[in-house]
């Protein structure tokens, strides 16, 4: 297990959600420590490719093996981008081929509810091809977007060459700041296990919030519907 997430394991909670974290950071970064760079890109294109695993967790743990002499800088910000692009690839063809009325329907459990969906198609028709870029520099936006981007229809080639562009700076802000909690560790270890919880509890807060909300809402959707049709 890796000294980063050392304190957010240290302490048992029956709290299911917390447990699920906890075994997606354990599985992230043992499978990052054993298979490096390789691992990083997988994992990344799982993630663009409507899999919750947190590109944040990946790259920083990417960018702390850096700091250990264990990993490449711009191996790992390469392997992220190009994970990216792997990952957004396959959630354009599915958007493409599978349409608005499956990702309206089915959204919700890939945790994106229906306002999400048309929050997108309205920032997408509004600022074009922007979209393509900006989208990949915005948490949990950047998840989902290219099942829109398919939607929609949108340039396959813009759409990936501006998200692979922004993909690179995503991933090598992260990794960045991965070395740098890996190069100042000893001095970050006393403070760790203190905000490890407090980190755990935000992540939680976060997650519990989104998935309420994304169901709420697909319900709230239904329910309009069922009256239009009344």
């Amino acid at each position: 297990m890796c000294p980063i997430c050392s304190g957010a394991f240290a302490k048992r909670n029956n709290n299911m959600i917390e447990k699920i974290i906890g075994l997606i950071i354990f599985f992230v970064t043992a499978t990052i420590s054993k298979y490096g760079s390789l691992a990083v890109m997988v994992l990344m294109a799982l993630e663009s490719a409507n899999i919750p695993i947190p590109s944040e967790v990946i790259l920083t743990y990417g960018g702390f093996l850096v700091a250990q002499g264990k990993l490449n800088f711009h191996l790992v910000a390469f392997a992220g981008a190009f994970g990216c692009l792997l990952g957004s690839i396959v959630s354009y063809y599915i958007g493409l081929k599978l349409g608005r009325p499956f990702l309206w329907r089915y959204g919700k459990w890939l945790l994106i509810s229906q306002k999400d969906i048309l929050r997108a198609e309205k920032f997408l028709e509004k600022y074009g091809e922007l979209t393509y870029f900006v989208s990949r520099l915005l948490p949990v936006v950047r998840t989902f977007i290219s099942l829109v981007i398919g939607i929609s229809k949108g340039s396959f080639i813009k759409s990936n060459l501006y998200g692979f562009l922004a993909s690179w700076i995503w991933s090598y802000v992260l990794v960045y700041v991965g070395v740098k909690l890996g190069a100042n560790w000893e001095i970050i270890r006393p403070w760790w296990d203190k905000f490890s919880y407090l980190i755990v509890a935000i992540i939680i807060g976060g997650i519990v919030w989104h998935v309420v909300r994304v169901f709420r809402d697909s319900k709230l959707a239904a329910e309009d519907l069922i009256i239009d049709k009344a």
